[in-house]
């Protein structure tokens, strides 16, 4: 049995404890990974950003697209494409499709950040599995798949990653 705080024995932890540890988790990985990011010259990049990046896509989208995406109104993405714009990641080109729209592009400097993304969360995950086991980190990773729905990976993260 463990001790908890209050003094109350439990032999499992409180039910509180698992989307605390989740979220510990989560957020040490992505506050690890834009550490790193800051020391590879992308120090203005921010966590809500990755997911609007992701929203972009390799073929690019409009202002409204991303918005669906990310489950926010065209203007909350049309501040968060500005602010992307401002610091290099994307730019707004005319859609070759429809010559009345504008097209958000990923720039070089937004592909970079994205692959050095990429990059650190493989690094992240294998120290991971150095430090827990290859084998206990695939079967966490199982058993959150078994246990998450199957349309909760999405982007549109509505109102949990505000700018």
């Amino acid at each position: 049995m463990a001790e908890r705080r209050g003094g109350a024995a439990r032999e499992d932890g409180a039910g509180f404890e698992l989307p605390l540890l989740l979220f510990a988790g989560f957020r040490s990985l992505i506050d690890e990974l834009h550490r790193d990011l800051a020391e590879q010259g992308h120090a203005d990049v921010r966590p809500a950003y990755g997911y609007a990046l992701q929203a972009v896509g390799r073929d690019g989208a409009t202002a409204s697209e991303i918005g669906r995406r990310l489950g926010v109104s065209k203007q909350a993405a049309g501040k968060t494409v500005e602010k992307l714009e401002g610091l290099g990641y994307v730019e707004r080109v005319d859609d070759p499709r429809d010559g009345r729209r504008k097209l958000v592009r990923l720039t070089a400097r937004g592909v970079d950040v994205l692959v050095r993304s990429a990059e650190g969360f493989d690094r992240l995950r294998a120290r991971w599995a150095e430090a827990l086991g290859a084998d206990r980190v695939r079967a966490m990773e199982d058993d959150l798949r078994a246990m998450v729905p199957a349309d909760a990976l999405r982007l549109d993260a509505q109102g949990w990653f505000n700018d």
